[in-house]
């Protein structure tokens, strides 16, 4: 059951992930407004540079539904990995800019990330 579950965070963290990653690259005025940013010369940039990373985590995101679909233990190292990472990121955002919806979107998904991963004893 909790492989399950943490299949379902993990799907749905690398759908997201994808979504904003597509946002970033081919609708990048779009998804700067969805934050509160204007497209300029040093946004554009800016926001391709994070496109890059959101393409990484994406990818290590899609790396960890691949292993813990084939039962390969090394998927708990990713899952901690992208999940001390979105802590990071919520935390982060909330305590720079005050903003509670990334404290509980990225840090929950984070924590749930590496809850479920130290629980699973597949």
């Amino acid at each position: 059951m909790i492989r399950n579950l943490l299949l379902t965070v993990l799907v749905l963290s690398l759908v997201f992930e994808l979504a904003l990653t597509g946002g970033a690259f081919f609708a990048p005025a779009f998804t700067l407004a969805q934050f509160g940013v204007m497209l300029s010369a040093d946004t554009a940039f800016l926001g391709y540079i994070v496109a890059w990373f959101l393409l990484v985590v994406s990818l290590v995101c899609a790396l960890a539904v691949y292993q813990l679909w084939q039962r390969n233990p090394n998927y708990r190292v990713l899952c901690y990995l992208l999940g001390f990472w979105w802590i990071g990121i919520g935390v982060g955002i909330y305590v720079t800019f005050g903003k509670p919806d990334n404290l509980f979107l990225d840090s929950l998904k984070g924590l749930l990330l590496v809850g479920l991963a130290s629980r699973n004893r597949d």
